[in-house]
Order: structure tokens, then C-alpha cells, then sequence
């Protein structure tokens, strides 16, 4: 595959242990030399703002650079977790309308050709590269997922996964695979809670945030994480505000 015939090429993933996912990155490898020079843009989600993150994007701008896409622009917006805890609704909703908010500046920043890339913080690579443990651990951990008796068989654990790691055979039974990405669309979609992820468990985050807006008169939730990484949300909201407001 090649992008020769666009101008433009922009590239998405959540953020995995402050790495793209491996299957982002094997696409990328995927792909044809341009025969010249192309602009290329990163966003990415994660559940915490920190200056880690900001690495996550070395090995795919790397990998790009090779097949003559350079990339300009990149961009972080931060969204509730589906793995080590659930954030409260009132967190979340807040991540969301921010990113909505967002968007629409920093695609009128690319249009425009304006660019912005992050500062990569000391030793960022290094911990990057270390942290691509999480690929092996995957594939690892991956295969002792299971089933409970809770299953109701809709499928939609194998239908959502994106790399096909999960077959249900003619029996009924569950076979996960070797490709796990630990990526929890099986676990934090299913209807039921029936998917067990080995020693991710304790870690496990079940079902969809509705991203409603508070309702008057409601008192909002108690959040026992709300002095998790305070200052780095803190930071990315407020930086979010001036960005909106046209103030940087």
C-alpha cells in the first residue's frame, strides 16, 4: 500500500504501556516507499495526561520517516481508562466534550500547516523501547483469557477484536489465540463481564462510559482517583482551554 495519490496522511491509535500498538506499527511497516515526500499528522488517546506519553509516537515517526512521510503535527487527547480503573462519569464526560472542543483547533493547525510536535522527555526512548515488553507480554497473557458460565454467546468479544484473536468453535468453546494486544475491547465490551483476563484481572475495567452530562441536583460521584496524576490533568486542561480560547 502506498499514499502517493494524498497530500496529507494522518495516523490514530490509543496509547499502549506509552507505545503505539503493535498492529499500528505493523501497518506502518506495511506500506510502500512514497515516491515523494509526503506530510504526515499522529493523534493518539490516552488515559493519563504525562509527559511519557509524548514518546509513544518514536518508533511509528521513525517507521514513517523511512517511507519518506514526514511527520508535522501531533496531537494527545486524553480518555477514560478501559483497564486499571474506571474513572468517574463526571471525569469522563470532561475528557470528552474536551477532545470534541479540541479537534477542530488542531485540524485547522494542520490545514493551516502549522506545525507542532512534542518535547520528548530525557530517557523517553529508552523506557519506550523497554516498555515494547508489553507486545510479548500480550501475546503471552492473551491465551489464558476465559470464559465464564455468565456468557451469553453474542460474539461480540471475536467481532470487536481487532487483530481476530478470539474463535468460538462449533462447540461453543472459546479459543484465544497468540496476538493478544491487551488492547480490553473484549473485556470492556462484553454484555455479561464473562471475560476473565488472567493476570490483567484485578486491573479489569467492564462496560461503556455514557459520557452524559452531569444531571442537576445530582450530587457527582465520590472519585477514590481523583489525586491520580492531579497535576498532569490539571496541566492538560488547562492547556486545552488556552488552545481553545485561541491563546497558544
Amino acid at each position: 500500500m502506498t499514499f502517493d495519490e494524498y497530500d496529507l496522511i494522518g495516523f490514530g491509535y490509543p496509547i499502549h504501556a506509552f507505545n503505539a500498538p503493535a498492529n499500528v506499527l505493523g501497518f506502518a511497516k506495511s506500506l510502500k516507499t512514497c515516491g515523494e515526500k509526503k506530510r504526515a499528522f499522529i493523534f493518539k488517546t490516552s488515559g493519563e495526561p504525562v509527559r511519557m506519553s509524548d514518546v509513544s509516537s518514536l518508533k511509528l515517526i521513525k517507521i514513517l520517516k523511512k517511507r519518506n512521510c514526514i511527520v508535522t503535527n501531533e496531537y494527545q487527547y486524553v480518555m477514560p481508562y478501559n483497564i486499571i480503573f474506571r474513572h468517574s462519569d463526571e471525569a469522563a464526560y470532561r475528557m470528552w466534550t474536551t477532545a470534541q472542543r479540541l479537534a477542530p483547533v488542531d485540524c485547522r493547525e494542520i490545514l493551516e500547516g502549522t506545525p507542532r510536535r512534542v518535547r520528548k522527555m530525557f530517557l523517553g526512548s529508552f523506557l519506550a523501547w523497554f516498555l515494547r515488553i508489553e507486545y510479548w507480554g500480550g501475546r503471552v497473557i492473551g491465551r489464558h483469557y476465559k470464559v465464564t458460565k455468565d456468557c451469553i454467546h453474542c460474539g461480540k468479544c471475536a467481532k470487536n477484536c481487532p487483530v481476530q484473536n478470539i474463535t468460538i468453535e462449533e462447540n461453543g468453546k472459546f479459543r484465544f489465540g497468540k496476538e493478544c494486544l491487551i488492547c480490553m475491547r473484549c473485556s470492556f465490551h462484553c454484555p455479561t463481564n464473562a471475560i476473565k483476563i488472567s493476570l490483567l484481572e484485578g486491573w479489569k475495567v467492564n462496560g461503556a462510559y455514557s459520557f452524559a452530562p452531569p444531571e442537576e441536583g445530582v450530587p457527582p460521584q465520590k472519585d477514590k482517583h481523583a489525586n491520580y496524576c492531579a497535576k498532569a490533568y490539571r496541566r492538560y486542561f488547562e492547556n486545552a482551554e488556552k488552545r481553545i480560547n485561541g491563546k497558544r
